[in-house]
């Protein structure tokens, strides 16, 4: 009964409270529409906020995932491109060489991969002749079997060899299967490696059905380098076949994993997809990139999903939502705590944008480190090559003492086998001394100092004058500048392209080379190196600077391709130029253009 009386009194005295006043219901109502006014603009500002950052996150991703396919693109063309020297420069192929050139191809270190052959053409009439040579060099039961409705001309699988002992169907005439042959043509043509278009693997092949997806090619063509006798001829191509959702998954998993879904097309053939268990984010629209490959043009759509960013239980949008409606309400039932109110929403606000600048901090950190691994992986071809120098050593070392201390003993077969080790050796230490010089000029750290270049230059000259394997040539330096440089890395860039003048030349000339220089506006000047030699044709002279590129022509000198790249590299990294143009009275002039006072980064 005591409780009851007092409810009873308290009531009574709520009803003796004035009614509202009009100006106070006027400052209520004020207070409480700038309340849902300032919740409403808050929280649309932090949605604006979250929606820009997700839509800057969808973009990156999709960056991510462009620069992972052309990288897997480029690993696979990189390998074949070796390959394929490394085929070239047999003197005379065996089924066992190309079995042992051939045995890293795997699946594990280049996903998506089903095999590698070698190719040869061959027409109607050469085709008993073909059958019986490649039977000779260890293809056991090697028969040739023409394609119905293939004409007079053929391409052959000779060789090959699959990572999962799949059989490779040799004998094969490919001049009918339209995606592969029209590869091989462009790859003759380009000389370079052509991406197939897509197809489906063959309904029959060893595959479960589960697994048997679109797949494409890569071909490029192999030519004989010296010192075979067939030198710079068209021994046939290589064809690398890859089934496309592997090859998309070893090149995205590890960059989208559940924050995309990917299709891959090429035209109107979807050649992969890469599906993580994430549902699809319907609220943010896909994004389409063009990838150009090789011969190709495909399409990537990337599919962000919900698994885009880390989000919390609850966003800072509806955070705000929410704390903006409690402290509406307390500010107009208590307009004395306006202030506080305010203080603790801009606090709840501060959090919130702490929170997306942590994660946008994080998430460069990961692009910061992935530039990292990225000059790590450029470095680790010079530790191979680095690597592989002791053993290569003592390999030419027992060459040697057998070709002098046991040469007497051995039947001619025997002496010629020995001698083919002893120049593949040869080949094998320039290659390594190149990829070493191409992985120093990539990751030395530059020492930059002022170098005098006319001294720098003339010395290089009289190294190549008294040296006793360089050909007797006029070498002319005219007056050169001093600029900002690595003083190493310059000698090394003047000796490859003084030390190429003097090869490239026509055994029937003296080599002459000139060595100018002239400003050029913005204090820069113009370094020429010209001779008198076999030249480079117009539409190589851009290509020539690549890695394992060799011009038209040059064929019948010794050399890897990587000479140009290395200067090319070198040059850049001083924050300079290169080209070539043609000489009219013949030859080539290698221009650089360098900065005379540059700060040079590593």
């Amino acid at each position: 009964m005591r409780w009851y009386g007092l409810f009873r009194r308290r009531a009574a005295g709520v009803a003796r409270v004035r009614p509202v006043s009009r100006r106070s219901l006027l400052v209520i109502l004020l207070v409480a529409a700038l309340g849902v006014t300032g919740t409403l603009l808050a929280s649309a500002a932090l949605h604006h906020g979250e929606r820009h950052l997700t839509e800057r996150a969808a973009e990156a991703e999709a960056a991510s995932a462009t620069q992972a396919v052309f990288d897997g693109v480029r690993r696979y063309r990189d390998y074949l491109t070796g390959l394929a020297a490394a085929v070239g420069a047999q003197q005379q192929l065996e089924a066992e060489e190309f079995a042992a050139i051939a045995a890293p191809v795997g699946s594990q270190m280049m996903p998506g991969v089903a095999g590698v052959a070698f190719v040869v053409p061959a027409t109607d009439a050469e085709i008993p002749h073909v059958q019986r040579h490649w039977r000779d060099r260890g293809v056991k039961g090697l028969t040739l079997q023409r394609a119905p409705g293939s004409g007079r001309h053929h391409q052959f699988i000779i060789l090959g060899r699959s990572p999962e002992n799949i059989p490779v169907p040799l004998g094969t005439d490919l001049s009918t299967m339209a995606p592969a042959a029209e590869a091989m043509r462009a790859a003759e043509a380009g000389r370079e490696v052509i991406v197939s278009a897509a197809f489906p693997f063959r309904k029959d092949q060893v595959l479960p059905p589960e697994r048997r997806r679109a797949g494409l090619a890569l071909a490029v063509a192999v030519h004989a380098t010296a010192p075979s006798p067939d030198a710079g001829h068209l021994r046939g191509w290589l064809l690398l076949g890859l089934r496309s959702d592997p090859f998309l998954s070893g090149a995205v998993a590890r960059v989208a994993g559940e924050a995309a879904a990917i299709d891959l097309f090429d035209g109107a053939m979807r050649l992969a997809r890469w599906s993580p268990d994430a549902p699809i984010d319907s609220g943010l629209a896909p994004r389409v990139r063009i990838l150009p490959v090789p011969g190709r043009t495909w399409r990537m759509t990337v599919y962000p999903t919900t698994r885009l960013i880390d989000q919390p239980a609850m966003r800072a949008s509806e955070v705000a939502l929410i704390v903006g409606a409690v402290f509406t309400l307390l500010l107009t039932a208590l307009t004395a705590s306006i202030a506080t109110s305010r203080d603790l929403a801009r606090r709840r606000v501060e959090v919130a944008t702490a929170a997306l600048r942590e994660d946008i901090r994080r998430r460069e950190a990961v692009e910061a480190q992935l530039r990292r691994r990225e000059a790590e992986l450029v470095g680790f071809a010079g530790v191979i090559a680095h690597d592989l120098r002791n053993p290569l050593a003592r390999i030419a070392g027992y060459t040697d003492f057998l070709r002098e201390e046991a040469t007497r003993y051995l039947r001619s077969d025997h002496r010629d086998y020995l001698e083919r080790v002893h120049t593949c050796g040869q080949q094998m230490t320039v290659l390594i001394d190149d990829l070493l010089d191409y992985a120093t000029a990539d990751n030395r750290p530059l020492q930059a100092r002022e170098v005098d270049l006319k001294a720098l230059v003339e010395r290089v000259a009289r190294e190549r004058r008294e040296s006793p394997h360089t050909r007797r040539a006029t070498i002319e330096v005219g007056a050169l500048p001093a600029v900002d440089g690595d003083p190493t890395l310059l000698h090394q860039l003047f000796d490859n392209l003084i030390g190429n003048a003097i090869k490239y030349t026509a055994p029937d000339r003296t080599p002459r080379v000139r060595i100018t220089g002239r400003p050029e506006p913005g204090d820069r000047w113009r370094i020429e190196i010209s001779d008198n030699g076999i030249g480079i044709p117009e539409w190589q002279r851009e290509a020539v600077f690549d890695p394992f590129t060799r011009a038209d022509g040059s064929a019948a000198f010794p050399g890897t391709g990587l000479g140009l790249a290395i200067v090319h590299r070198i040059v850049e990294r001083h924050h300079g130029t290169i080209g070539v143009d043609p000489v009219p009275e013949g030859g080539s002039c290698f221009w650089i253009i360098l900065p005379a006072h540059a700060l040079v980064s590593a």
